[in-house]
């Protein structure tokens, strides 16, 4: 399935606009992680527990915005926009939303 933030698809016709199609997720960042990155804020660097629960949040997202697209029968996901929030008393859950426009393409 093509994904994509443009409106349209190089080469692609779309045939058929379906509807808004979302993905999203929340995931909490555990202790150890928190603990490592406050240690970065404090000395500089970068987070490594943190940038990893970014891209797997982010790639969950994603996912579970293409299943849906396609339990309506969709080829494509145009004009794809994501999002990111921190969550929580402590700011230690982080949420982030897809959504796009799930189509047919002839």
């Amino acid at each position: 399935m093509i994904i994509t933030t443009t409106n349209s698809i190089e080469g692609k016709e779309i045939s058929e606009y379906i509807g808004i199609v979302y993905g999203e997720v929340i995931s909490g960042v555990n202790f150890l992680k928190d603990l490592g990155a406050g240690l970065r804020d404090i000395f500089g660097g970068r987070s490594a527990g943190y940038e990893e629960e970014l891209i797997h949040a982010r790639t969950e997202a994603i996912e579970e915005m293409k299943a849906r697209a396609q339990n309506v029968g969709a080829d494509a996901i145009v004009g794809c926009k994501m999002d990111y929030e921190v969550l929580g008393q402590a700011g230690s859950m982080l949420m982030v939303t897809i959504s796009g426009t799930a189509v047919k393409l002839k």
